[in-house]
C-alpha cells in the first residue's frame, strides 16, 4: 500500500500517524503549532477530521444528544456542543496542509460525511479515513472508495460480518488499496481491551493491510501492537495535556510522540526474519559457550574421568555433547591442566558417524 511517495507495509517501519483532532482548541496558531511538534517528533503524516457539528449530528441538547456514558470524558455534553467545540474549520486544512508539506510530512483527513469527502478531494488529499463510528456508513465508504485513493477503515466496534461488508463495499467501488486500523472506540481505552492477536487474523481474513488507531494512555499497547504485524500507528497528539482540550487526556505530548516513534521503529527491527545460528554480532561470542577441558594434569595412558575431564567456559575444546563418549577413555599424551580437549588427545580419536 502506498500513501503519497511513502510505502507502508511489513516489510518497513510502521507509518505513525499524529491525529490533531479537536487538540488546537480553536486555534490556527496552536493547529500549525502541532504540526511542528509532529514534524520534530519524526512522525510520517498529520491527521486531521473534517466536519462540522451540523453534518454529525441535531441542534438537539436532550434525550439521545447527550452524551450519557458515565465513563466518557464528555458525559453530559450535548453532541452537537462537543462536535462544534472540537471540530476544524475547513478554512484551516489549506494552512495546516501547506505546514506539512513545508517539513515533509503527508497530511489527509477522517471524512465524517460525502460533502466532507468532495471537500478534501478538492485540496488533494493522498488517502481517504473512514472512523469507527462511521465504518457502518457504507455509502459514505462507497463514495470514498471511489474516489480511487487509498482507503484506511477504523474497526472500532464493527463485527467481522460488518468489516466483511465495508471491505467488500470499498472493493466493489473501486478501492485497490485498503487498510483496517484495530481500534477500541473509548477513550481513553484500556490495554486489556485492545485484542492486538486480532491483526494477523484480520490482515488474513480481509486480505488487507493492518494497523492500529490506539486511544490507550502511553505507548505500551501502540509498540507491542508492532510485533502483531501493525504497519501502521495512529495517536492524538496535544502539545501539552494541562491546557485542556476534548482530546488531551488521552493524547501523547510532543516528547512522548518521539519516543513512540523510535520505540515503534526499534519494535519493527527487532523483528528481523526468520534465523537459527549465531547472528553477526553474535559471532565474536562464540568461544564463550562451554567446551571440554583438562581439569588437572593428566598422564599419558591415564583414564579420562569427570574429575580430569569438565565442561567448563570458554568453548575452544570439544562440544559437551561428547563427554559421555571420551569419559573411560585414555590420554595419548601427557596433558596440562586448562587445555581445551580435542580428539588427538583421546586414545582411538574421533568415533566413525
Amino acid at each position: 500500500m502506498r500513501i503519497g511517495d511513502r510505502e507502508i507495509g511489513p516489510h518497513v517501519a510502521p507509518f505513525v500517524v499524529a491525529e490533531m483532532s479537536g487538540n488546537h482548541n480553536q486555534s490556527l496558531d496552536r493547529a500549525l503549532q502541532i504540526v511542528d511538534a509532529a514534524a520534530e517528533a519524526g512522525v510520517d503524516a498529520i491527521k486531521l477530521q473534517t466536519y462540522t457539528a451540523d453534518t454529525m449530528t441535531l441542534d438537539i441538547r436532550e434525550r439521545e444528544f447527550v452524551i450519557n456514558n458515565p465513563q466518557s470524558l464528555w458525559c453530559g455534553q450535548s453532541m452537537y456542543d462537543l462536535y462544534a467545540k472540537a471540530y476544524t474549520p475547513w478554512e484551516w486544512h489549506r494552512p495546516i496542509f501547506e505546514r506539512c508539506r513545508k517539513h515533509g510530512l503527508i497530511a489527509f483527513s477522517t471524512a465524517f460525511d460525502v460533502s466532507a469527502i468532495e471537500f478534501l478531494e478538492e485540496i488533494g488529499v493522498p488517502v481517504h479515513k473512514i472512523a469507527s463510528p462511521e465504518n457502518i456508513d457504507l455509502p459514505l465508504i462507497r463514495k470514498a472508495a471511489s474516489t480511487g485513493k487509498p482507503l484506511i477503515i477504523s474497526a472500532g466496534m464493527a463485527t467481522e460480518e460488518e468489516l466483511a461488508e465495508a471491505a467488500e463495499t470499498a472493493r466493489s467501488a473501486g478501492c485497490s488499496e485498503l487498510m483496517l486500523l484495530k481500534c477500541t472506540t473509548d477513550y481513553p481505552s484500556i490495554a486489556q481491551e485492545s485484542n492486538l492477536r486480532t491483526l494477523p487474523d484480520m490482515r488474513t481474513r480481509f486480505q488487507v493491510e493492518v494497523g492500529l488507531s490506539d486511544h490507550t494512555l502511553g505507548i505500551d499497547v501502540a509498540v507491542a501492537s508492532v510485533a502483531f504485524g501493525a504497519a501502521l500507528i495512529e495517536k492524538h497528539l496535544t502539545l501539552s495535556r494541562k491546557d485542556g482540550g476534548v482530546d488531551a487526556a488521552f493524547s501523547l505530548e510532543p516528547n512522548e510522540m518521539k519516543n513512540l516513534v523510535a520505540a515503534t521503529r526499534n519494535a519493527w527491527e527487532s523483528l528481523g526474519e526468520v534465523h537459527y545460528g549465531p547472528t553477526t554480532r553474535e559471532r565474536a561470542n562464540v568461544g564463550s559457550r562451554r567446551s571440554l577441558y583438562v581439569a588437572k594434569d593428566i598422564q599419558k595412558g591415564e583414564v579420562l574421568t569427570q574429575q580430569n575431564i569438565r565442561s567448563i567456559r570458554p568453548g575452544k575444546g570439544l562440544p559437551p555433547k561428547y563427554m559421555e563418549i571420551v569419559l573411560g577413555k585414555r590420554a595419548k599424551r601427557l596433558l596440562r591442566k586448562g587445555v581445551p580437549l580435542e580428539w588427538e588427545m583421546v586414545e582411538g580419536g574421533m568415533p566413525s558417524e
